[in-house]
């Protein structure tokens, strides 16, 4: 079999990669985050509908980010190898495969969990390539500005569970919000000369000594800690959630506290970033726990 705009075989592992699994699976699990934190009583038809429907916006999302992102990809080191760079994938299929997941999973999560989720799951597409995406070659606040389809996710767990958000599902959200900030911030010191080769005005590539790129990310560090204490303090959680809030959460200060210290930014912005990873699962995990043991 072989696609007619190429007239090669289809490299189906193309598409696979053209879909970030990884990325698209963390959306999916803070969508579970978001549905299990809310309560719920047991539906596994809903639980299906909503946990496909999510992977596939998030997978439709990626994919048509990196059509629309193909000529900076094309001269970064680190996408040198993604699908679209390397031939994999032809532009056109790329478009077509990232448009059908996109309708696909919205609909899904429309009709099959309910129009809340389907509402949230077709805003997060849309933000996320026809805002974000353009926006990361015109101004430094993208990486915030892209946060906000990050942080969806959550919601359309909770909208799922209860087809409405209440307030501890806009917490989650603006605890994801404000993590992924010094965790981009990491990557995008790392791979700064990547991102200025690609023509993006990050504040990695404008800051040339880094001191403005750890500071925001302290500062950020610092809006989460008290936002990440809300569940405890109006009380939708109590002490297993707090200890793990607050061990993991000055953890994570401490890191982005040595990301600060020029002399070892690199090294310090690999460690952030690692236990940027550990950090949010650690509390999010706990805080299902905590709702459903002690809630």
């Amino acid at each position: 079999m072989t696609d007619q705009t190429s007239k090669k075989p289809i490299a189906w592992g193309g598409f696979y990669e053209l879909s970030k699994p990884r990325l698209s699976l963390l959306s999916v699990i803070t969508a579970l985050i978001g549905y299990l934190a809310a309560l719920p009583n047991h539906n596994w038809s809903l639980v299906f509908h909503f946990v496909v429907g999510t992977a596939l916006c998030a997978a439709g999302a990626a994919a048509l980010n990196q059509w629309w992102e193909r000529g900076p990809d094309s001269v970064m080191e680190r996408t040198l190898n993604r699908p679209l760079p390397s031939g994999q994938v032809t532009p056109y299929s790329a478009l077509v495969f990232g448009l059908a997941l996109s309708v696909v999973g919205s609909v899904q999560l429309y009709f099959g969990a309910n129009p809340l989720a389907g509402i949230l799951g077709t805003a997060t597409i849309l933000s996320y390539v026809l805002i974000y995406t353009p926006m990361k070659k015109v101004t430094r606040w993208a990486t915030e500005i892209g946060a906000i389809p990050g942080a969806i996710p959550p919601l359309i767990g909770w909208a799922a569970a209860e087809g409405t958000i209440t307030t501890l599902g806009w917490i989650l959200f603006a605890m994801l919000t404000v993590w992924q900030i010094p965790h981009f911030m990491a990557i995008a010191w790392l791979y700064r000369d990547d991102y200025k080769r690609g023509g993006f005005p990050m504040l990695s590539v404008v800051d040339k000594n880094g001191n403005r790129v750890a500071r925001w990310s302290l500062i950020n560090t610092c809006i989460l800690l008290p936002i990440s204490l809300l569940p405890i303090i109006l009380g939708y959680c109590q002490w297993i959630y707090g200890v793990f809030a607050i061990i993991f959460g000055l953890w994570f200060l401490k890191h982005t506290i040595a990301f600060v210290n020029p002399e070892d930014r690199n090294a310090s912005a690999k460690k952030l970033f690692l236990n940027s990873i550990i950090y949010l699962p650690a509390v999010l995990f706990s805080l299902v726990i905590d709702r459903w043991i002690l809630g």
